[in-house]
């Protein structure tokens, strides 16, 4: 397995932590409402367009709030645990597996079901801005480049 140096340029990726240790870490949008099992991972990549954020809920908990976005879409992938999200009327059943696309002006809160045999945890990530055009046809590729591993 491959190490990630300390210091990397801007468009390259970097392990930031296992999902074990993100949803351990404690921290938040702001200092009033950082919590335990919660990461704004964008902040450590230092991201532009895109954000994220790792969350966990133990079993029972529930966000104890509402919320919507005017101009930020966000899409909710789901790895442990079961849980619910109300979004406006509805309530929808999530879980592993569980991809949940929410737009500019829908209210959203979510909770973790009181029988849950583990955490809910899941990833919130965020985009705002541009729209992303139906293909990415900013990309150029480069054909004659070699494979980083190749022989």
């Amino acid at each position: 397995m491959s190490t990630f140096p300390e210091t990397l340029p801007a468009a390259w990726w970097r392990n930031a932590t296992t999902l074990e240790l993100v949803v351990r870490h404690y921290g938040g949008f702001r200092p009033q409402t950082s919590r335990e099992g919660r990461r704004v991972v964008d902040h450590d990549l230092e991201m532009t367009y895109i954000g994220m954020t790792a969350n966990s809920f133990e079993p029972g908990e529930d966000a104890g709030y509402w919320h919507t976005h005017a101009r930020v879409e966000e899409l909710y992938v789901f790895l442990k645990g079961y849980g619910q999200m109300g979004l406006n009327d509805v309530v929808v059943d999530v879980g592993p597996g569980t991809v949940v696309r929410v737009g500019p002006g829908v209210w959203r809160t979510w909770r973790a079901m009181p029988d849950t045999p583990e955490q809910l945890r899941w990833l919130c990530i965020r985009a705002g801005g541009e729209e992303l055009p139906h293909l990415p046809d900013d990309s150029t590729r480069d054909e004659e480049r070699p494979s980083p591993w190749a022989d």
